[in-house]
């Protein structure tokens, strides 16, 4: 069963194709370098304690917090995709001749979009900075599981929102979480000690 309409899936198709007809040889290796990096969401996990130190944050709390979120979104994208069961673009479009092929599942969602979204989401809350940056680089991850044939445009997108829903449930605990620093609240009625 189509996760989405016989239109979207046309648009879909087209679009992933043009993708793959328009790449340019000498990026091909960039793209492939993102793909191996972000796959099981290793890149992020790399980043977190580096970005720490960078920031002044305790890096090992940084990349629990981290691993922890990336992983969930990796989970949740494997747990939809055997749910979706759509097919890679290389096993339906002759023409697709993915740059990399040792992708193990279904195509719907993207787990890459979804570890690399939740990875730059909870790293720049983490993190209070390079939020921008982060993002770039989750969206070369998500846009290079396209150019490498491996994932249509859709899959990638749906990949992002549940890496974004994820990332931002996972900041949200982490401020729910997080000690204040004005310490325990008194009632009125107790009385002052000293």
């Amino acid at each position: 069963m189509a996760p989405y309409g016989v239109a979207g899936l046309e648009v879909d198709r087209d679009l992933f194709t043009w993708v793959v007809e328009h790449r340019a040889t000498p990026l091909d290796w960039l793209f492939v370098a993102l793909s191996v990096a972000g796959q099981a969401a290793l890149l992020w996990i790399v980043l977190a304690p580096l970005l720490a130190l960078w920031a002044r944050r305790p890096p090992l709390m940084t990349t629990l917090v981290t691993a922890a979120t990336v992983w969930t979104a990796d989970l949740l994208a494997v747990l939809l995709k055997s749910f979706a069961d759509r097919e890679r673009p290389y096993e339906v479009i002759p023409a697709a001749d993915p740059l990399l092929r040792w992708d193990v599942g279904g195509s719907f969602p993207s787990g890459h979009a979804a570890t690399s979204v939740a990875g730059a989401v909870i790293l720049a809350s983490l993190l209070g900075r390079g939020g921008l940056w982060l993002g770039l680089l989750a969206a070369a991850v998500c846009f290079s599981r396209v150019y490498l044939g491996v994932h249509y445009p859709l899959d990638v997108v749906a990949g992002a929102a549940l890496g974004a829903a994820v990332g931002l449930a996972a900041a949200a605990l982490v401020r729910r979480l997080r000690p204040t620093s004005e310490g325990p609240r008194r009632s009125g009625a107790a009385r002052p000690e000293g």
